[in-house]
């Protein structure tokens, strides 16, 4: 549906709404196709090789780590969402999600990679105990009760 107003009356040129509707389309798409193709082209990049005197780990067989997997793919996200801000994009990008992932990716205490200094090692998930019966329920379930409720 077109405006009744000419361009000129809405006080933009139709110049400057294609470049609007260019913009919307081109911050819709993705520049990397998924989380590995981001990681071997460009996040390998950005990151000093860890050295045994770095006291920091990394695994080259990163996608075998669900939690390494996990803080990769939200870091794309984020640098797929960020590089079209050509003001503070890439500075929040660094400050907000690059470094604090980087600092857990690399821990070599507590890090996904912590065990994998001398090449990759199977992570091994948290102990866990079957909770009593009853304790939980499906939450997807309509009228069901929290049972950490206080009512």
């Amino acid at each position: 549906m077109t405006s009744p107003l000419h361009d000129e009356e809405r006080g933009e040129s139709a110049e400057d709404i294609r470049q609007d509707e260019e913009s919307a389309e081109r911050a819709a798409g993705l520049f990397y196709g998924n989380v590995n193709e981001f990681v071997t082209d460009r996040f390998i990049y950005f990151v000093q090789r860890p050295t045994a005197a770095s006291g920091q780990v990394w695994c080259p067989e990163w996608y075998r780590h669900a939690q390494a997997l996990h803080r990769l793919d939200s870091v794309w996200r984020a640098w797929e969402a960020l590089r079209w801000d050509a003001g503070m994009g890439m500075s929040s990008w660094w400050l907000n999600h690059a470094d604090p992932h980087l600092r857990a990716l690399l821990d070599p205490v507590t890090g996904p990679f912590a065990n994998c200094a001398d090449g990759h090692q199977n992570p091994r998930p948290l102990p866990v105990m079957d909770p009593p019966e009853g304790l939980f329920f499906d939450q997807r379930e309509p009228g069901g009760r929290d049972p950490f409720s206080l009512d």
